[in-house]
């Protein structure tokens, strides 16, 4: 593999895989809940999700991409989500880093970064947080820097050809976003995510030692300010949370029903013969759908707005995409609500038999728990109650 991921010898394309939405779906449920157990890191699945197109999504069609619609991306994560919520955070936040070419990129970069994606197939690491300002860019000479220090939570890194990257720039006390090749000299992808849930997502931490950032590559400077479509780019991060959020929930209600369906007995004073006929259980999963529903609506409510704000480009205003912010909120809230009642009451439909280890159907709840940590939900209620109470619309963040 070169500098810039270029395949060298085998090509990994020529395994086996399943090479649609669907069987990718069943290849993948196959394997969850093993994998759950295993962590570490999903080189054949995200081969698969490779071989099945799904890296493109984002991309625009001048560049050869798929050129899809947000609800359409956003479908794709949450469809991926309710059976391996972890893999599809990858495949989120490859579409999100693409997002970040698109945006903050000249017309020269998002050629060269959007049309290699294409050709060269590239998997996307992130590195850009920049409240982490462990990471320093010292300006160079030529207009480039040298990026010398830490970042953690790099999702996508490990097993990555590029990534975006956030540093900390001394001089101006502002960020400054460059795309740098995951294998450039001074790079080292550590593998040291070992969380409770999430367990796939390589979002370890990544150190980086004199690395060379050229002029060229340099995104965006932060010192100008931005556009509102430029800000869209937090957007597209939510909402790939919030899509995460619902498909956990759809995938627990979906095992639930599997399981109960399949093993389920009746409890000895309910005076039915199938748990299936049980009122109290008929009432749970109905409360249960309910919630999921309810996610999945907004969800998509959210989706429309951001293609709506995505279509206007440049004439888009500081108003408009403040109303996208609040229906992510608004979104994310009920999808954040949902993942953690319906696959914690999934045992409560289930039993306790359905605690049994190997099968992990706490998997949707130690996945959801440890997303739904991401920002704290009652910052999002406020803005929402604002709103409510005032008319007064959600500011631009790292988060809104």
């Amino acid at each position: 593999m070169n500098e810039l991921g270029h395949p060298a010898g085998l090509d990994a394309r020529t395994s086996a895989a399943p090479r649609d939405l669907s069987s990718l779906l069943e290849a993948l449920r196959a394997t969850a809940a093993q994998r759950d157990r295993e962590g570490g890191h999903a080189a054949r699945e995200k081969q698969w999700i490779a071989d099945a197109g799904l890296l493109t999504l984002a991309v625009p069609r001048e560049f050869g991409g798929a050129g899809a619609a947000w609800p359409q991306i956003y479908e794709t994560i949450r469809a991926i989500a309710r059976v391996d919520s972890a893999l599809a955070h990858l495949l989120g936040f490859q579409c999100l880093q693409v997002v970040s070419v698109d945006l903050w990129g000249n017309q020269a970069q998002r050629a060269r970064y959007l049309r290699g994606t294409v050709e060269a197939r590239w998997w996307w690491g992130n590195a850009v947080n920049p409240l982490d300002t462990r990471l320093i860019a010292s300006a160079t000479q030529d207009g480039g820097f040298r990026l010398n220090g830490q970042k953690g939570f790099c999702s996508g890194t490990r097993g990555s050809q590029m990534m975006t990257v956030s540093a900390h720039d001394p001089q101006t006390g502002k960020p400054i976003f460059a795309v740098v090749p995951t294998a450039r000299d001074g790079i080292t992808v550590n593998e040291d995510w070992d969380p409770i849930g999430q367990r796939q997502t390589d979002s370890g931490s990544v150190s980086f030692a004199q690395v060379k950032i050229e002029a060229e590559e340099v995104l965006h400077r932060s010192e100008n300010p931005p556009t509102p479509r430029a800000t869209l780019r937090t957007l597209v991060a939510q909402q790939v949370l919030v899509n995460l959020f619902v498909g956990i929930a759809q995938g627990a209600l979906e095992e639930a029903r599997r399981y109960v369906t399949q093993n389920g007995k009746p409890w000895i004073n309910s005076g039915v013969e199938k748990a299936t006929d049980d009122p109290y259980l008929i009432a749970r999963f109905g409360e249960m759908r309910l919630q999921t529903i309810g996610a999945e609506a907004l969800a998509g409510r959210a989706a429309q707005a951001l293609d709506a704000a995505w279509q206007k480009g440049a004439s888009l205003t500081a108003e408009e995409r403040a109303h996208v912010a609040l229906a992510t909120s608004e979104a994310k809230i009920l999808a954040h609500r949902a993942a953690l009642d319906v696959s914690q009451n999934l045992f409560d439909a289930c039993g306790a038999r359905a605690t049994h280890a190997p099968l992990a159907l706490d998997r949707f709840w130690r996945n959801a728990r440890v997303h739904t940590l991401h920002d704290p939900l009652d910052y999002r209620v406020r803005d929402v109650g604002r709103y409510a109470l005032n008319g007064t619309l959600p500011d631009v963040s790292l988060y809104t």
